[in-house]
């Protein structure tokens, strides 16, 4: 307990010799205490006229920088492996085609919503893709060509048994023509 008492004794004696702690009587020393130094760093430079300091260049006012670009998928292959594989590879396109439209744009429901969405209820599907590729197109200025009314040709347009067929590939066509507008290549 002593050695306590001494150390805390020799802290608070070398505080008050470095004027941080004083006797209240006696008015504070006066310490040699130096402001903190300023940065030296400039500011970021201004973004040109009109444009926010977040917007991608290209990109119409309000809009961020784009994530990366998706995949091209032949509307043919795809029609193809969807009756090879026995709908499997539906499922995987919505999962994959929704999750490369959410890390492009930061909006939208996402792979796995789309994938658990497609599985349990999936009649929904086709209106919430339309509506995403054209949410898309459009926020980068572009005609958004489909919207969640495309998706009535999938269904009723089914009952006319070429309903989902005009709709997949008005969907996948508007999809990779807004990936070939952002750069992607065949």
């Amino acid at each position: 307990m002593e050695g306590c008492l001494q150390d805390f004794h020799t802290e608070g004696h070398e505080l008050e010799t470095r004027g941080i702690m004083s006797d209240p009587q006696q008015p504070p020393s006066e310490s040699p205490v130096s402001p903190p130094p300023a940065y030296e760093s400039a500011p970021p430079p201004a973004p040109p006229a009109g444009m926010s300091p977040y917007q991608a260049p290209g990109a119409p006012a309000g809009y961020a920088q784009a994530g990366p670009i998706g995949q091209l998928r032949s509307t043919g292959i795809c029609i193809l492996l969807y009756f090879v594989t026995l709908g499997i590879y539906g499922l995987y396109w919505y999962f994959k085609t929704h999750e490369e439209m959410k890390r492009h744009s930061g909006q939208g429901i996402g792979g796995g919503i789309a994938l658990i969405l497609a599985l349990f209820v999936g009649i929904v599907m086709p209106y919430i893709n339309s509506s995403e590729v054209g949410n898309l197109r459009e926020a980068r200025g572009q005609e958004k060509r489909v919207s969640a009314g495309t998706g009535l040709w999938y269904f009723p347009g089914m009952f006319i048994l070429v309903g989902p067929f005009i709709w997949f590939i008005k969907t996948n066509d508007a999809l990779n023509d807004y990936w070939r507008s952002q750069g992607a290549t065949d």
